[in-house]
């Protein structure tokens, strides 16, 4: 198992001797003895040694790929790792994808051209016949979206857009996307998570438009899948996605989305989605935040359920910090002291606490107007968690 390793060190320490007299042997040292050592492992017989060698590959590419002719054999012996039968070794192979596909090096052609074991064959063979590394390893992608194990595609998922800036643009459309568009849709949620989620480096390259309308299906599955961490994860990556989907796209096919995430049974998610609101109200700005969320929260803080009603409140309270005084005054602020006399002592004492967040923001006359009576009437409360937390926001205040 510690083949691997030692190899990778080993050939480390000898290129660092380039110029020397030795580096001369030492490259051939490498490319005849430390490299079929290598080359080995992954057709060993205990599947241990060769997830070593798949795990350490890219560390493998890093030590020996400025040798002559070393990627024309280690390509081939990465592709094996990417079909090996056991699903630890494929994941451990998946994962280092990009790092692989990353070296500049030029390889053979997959099956490569007629009579290349002729030795004057190869010396006549023409630049067409050699690819980067990245345009032959992106040939096994779409074969790995089809992979019976979800952890294979899952790790995949994790790296494959990473190979777009090392394609290009041309590229990338005619190779790349097609199977990222498959990880879209996989059945696994954790695999269109993962691919979500990494979406910003095939952005950078092809744009987001391509992609928009197959990833609206997928979000949207996400937003209600049975496990809620999926659900938080998802929820966490909306901000990324709505720089990169832009502002009329998301206000057409996500807004509401966002909105219906703070009537979630899991408080968890509750949170994060008002959380989410703040983002989205920094991104986008104000003036959206009121067109397109404060609307519906409006709503929500009539709703029957007093968990969704405090979370409006939180809500609230959150967006107010991302907008301009002006603003959070005429627009959240009536909201939040509106829901000060709610029949639910939880939610009397989350307004008392959401002041306390909003008063900074307001400005100072805000704050002697409108808060601190409505603070100094929470103190009266007959409830006294009410009374305490509105007593510790007056106090907080007092400096304002």
């Amino acid at each position: 198992m510690q083949i691997t390793e030692n190899c990778v060190a080993l050939g480390r320490a000898i290129t660092s001797l380039q110029g020397d007299k030795a580096s001369v042997s030492g490259t051939s040292i490498l490319i005849d003895k430390v490299l079929p050592l290598v080359v080995s492992t992954i057709d060993d017989r205990s599947w241990r040694v060769r997830w070593t060698a798949a795990s350490k590959f890219n560390d493998v590419v890093g030590s020996f790929s400025s040798l002559p002719g070393a990627m024309d054999i280690l390509v081939p012996a990465y592709e094996k790792l990417l079909q090996d039968p056991e699903a630890e070794v494929r994941t451990a192979a998946a994962l280092n994808l990009a790092d692989v596909a990353r070296c500049d090096a030029l390889v053979k052609m997959e099956g490569g051209p007629p009579g290349e074991d002729d030795a004057e064959n190869d010396d006549a063979e023409d630049d067409g016949a050699r690819v980067k590394v990245a345009q032959r390893l992106v040939k096994r992608v779409t074969t790995l979206t089809e992979d019976d194990s979800e952890n294979v595609r899952a790790a995949l998922a994790m790296v494959a857009t990473e190979l777009a800036p090392v394609l290009g643009k041309e590229e990338t459309i005619a190779h790349l996307v097609p199977p990222v568009l498959l990880l879209l849709r996989d059945a696994t949620s954790e695999v269109r998570l993962n691919i979500i989620s990494s979406l910003g480096a095939l952005n950078e390259v092809i744009g987001i438009d391509l992609l928009s309308q197959s990833l609206l299906p997928a979000i949207v599955d996400l937003a209600e899948d049975g496990k809620w961490r999926i659900r938080l994860a998802i929820i966490q990556h909306i901000p990324l996605l709505a720089k990169q989907l832009g502002v009329e796209f998301f206000s057409e096919k996500l807004a509401s989305l966002c909105v219906g995430w703070l009537g979630d049974d899991i408080s968890s998610i509750r949170h994060a989605a008002a959380v989410n609101l703040k983002e989205l109200t920094a991104i986008f700005g104000a003036a959206w935040a009121n067109e397109h969320l404060v609307p519906s929260i409006s709503e929500i803080k009539q709703h029957q359920s007093y968990l969704r009603r405090l979370t409006a409140v939180q809500a609230c309270s959150m967006m107010a910090t991302a907008m301009d005084p002006a603003q959070a005054r005429v627009e959240i602020l009536p909201m939040i002291l509106d829901m000060a006399t709610d029949v639910v002592p939880n939610i009397r004492f989350n307004v008392a606490k959401g002041l306390e967040q909003m008063a900074p923001v307001v400005g100072r006359s805000a704050v002697e107007t409108q808060i601190r009576p409505v603070l100094a009437m929470l103190m009266e409360d007959l409830d006294r968690d009410v009374r305490y937390y509105a007593k510790q926001t007056m106090d907080a205040i007092e400096g304002l």
